[in-house]
């Protein structure tokens, strides 16, 4: 079993709160990445984890033990670090087998545990090089490998492909989700990149503040965040947020009305709320088509255009004297559309854009707690209580 428990885990230091009562339960096999801005605690919590650090309350139970005062070695994890830190005077076999030894393994079992180590992560024949003469990958499989031959019953990774160029970091996603099927054990890793997180976890713990945000599989957190810095931090670029009020009608600011039930989404008449849309749930009005449920057109003008090669990302100020700030998503009249890349549209174009009424988010506008995902347009709601459609 490689289950970990956290129950109300707090990590003070003098007077800042690093983790903030954190309670988290990972499942036996399951890979749960830790995610959030810089200083939000994620490292902190997996250090408590590890026993790397004590937290100041709480408990952690792995594998249905109490370790919260046991020492790393005693926890059954094996831990790899963004500092790869491999023995530059040792080979691959000896940085692999190095805390074997410490625990006077004997040779013929050290050589069957660091040859299926080896073979994991594809260094069977590179066991006598030294860390001077392999790329930055190959370095980062011996650290792998090195925490493979403990047999550990948690894996812990803080950020271990911080350090590798971009091609090398999509390679060994690829191959920590290849590791994660073979050795079919608990994982708990460690990033700011959402690429990361999105695409080799079971789960995502999204933590800022100490505090944990929403744990749910990655395209729940992303499709129906918890709140609105979930909404912010998950997906690249960020959700556009526009703050309003809602009326009997739906949502209202400035630049932007929806047109939705108020009590069917839940939401009061006068309340203040923010209004969060992905960019590539916004449309310009040629493409309508192809939105399921379309708001009304909102008139806007494009400003900066940045091609992604897959797509296009626009940036679009709503009014005539809106001016582009590098924040511009957050902005109450600039928008960020995704468009596809065969687009003709140019800088300081005019065009008309609607946004998919079915993919808008609402939020509070003083807690940021989500109210509402997707909201259903008006006229059909109407068309449901009486019965009647717009064609008969």
């Amino acid at each position: 079993m490689g289950n970990v428990t956290l129950e109300h885990i707090t990590k003070r230091y003098d007077d800042v709160t690093a983790v903030d009562d954190m309670n988290l339960d990972i499942r036996d096999g399951e890979f749960v990445t830790f995610v959030g801005p810089s200083g939000c605690g994620k490292s902190t919590t997996m250090e408590t984890i590890a026993g790397l650090t004590k937290p100041t309350e709480g408990t952690i139970n792995i594998s249905g033990r109490d370790v919260t005062d046991l020492p790393p070695k005693d926890r059954g994890i094996s831990m790899v670090f963004q500092n790869i830190a491999l023995f530059p005077h040792m080979d691959v076999f000896d940085n692999i087998s190095f805390g074997l030894r410490l625990r006077d393994y004997d040779d013929e079992e050290i050589q069957r545990r660091v040859d299926h180590a080896a073979e994991v992560v594809q260094l069977e024949d590179m066991q006598d090089r030294m860390p001077e003469e392999m790329s930055g990958g190959q370095r980062q499989r011996v650290a792998i490998a090195r925490a493979i031959v403990r047999n550990p019953d948690v894996f812990l990774m803080d950020e271990p492909l911080a350090n590798l160029d971009a091609k090398l970091r999509v390679h060994m996603r690829t191959e920590l989700q290849r590791l994660h099927k073979e050795l079919d054990t608990t994982i708990i890793y460690v990033t700011h990149d959402q690429a990361e997180a999105m695409t080799m976890s079971d789960r995502i713990a999204v933590i800022d503040s100490g505090q944990l945000q929403q744990i749910d599989p990655p395209l729940v957190c992303y499709n129906e965040p918890a709140n609105k810095f979930v909404a912010g931090f998950i997906g690249s670029p960020s959700m556009n947020f526009v703050d309003g009020e809602v009326t009997a009608d739906g949502f209202e600011s400035e630049h932007i009305s929806v047109e939705f039930d108020p009590a069917t989404a839940g939401v009061s008449v006068g309340s203040q709320v923010t209004l969060g849309i992905r960019p590539e749930d916004v449309y310009e009005v040629g493409k309508v088509s192809t939105v399921e449920d379309p708001t009304a057109e909102i008139d806007a003008r494009t400003d900066v255009l940045e091609p992604m090669g897959n797509e296009v990302f626009i940036y679009l100020l709503l009014s005539e004297d809106a001016e582009a700030s590098m924040d511009s998503t957050q902005s109450d009249d600039q928008l960020l559309m995704s468009t596809d890349p065969d687009t003709t549209l140019g800088e300081n174009d005019t065009i008309n854009v609607v946004l998919d009424r079915s993919k808008v988010h609402l939020f509070d506008a003083i807690s940021g707690e989500a109210i509402a995902h997707g909201l259903a347009d008006p006229t059909d709601a109407s068309t449901a209580e009486t019965g009647v459609s717009s064609s008969d």
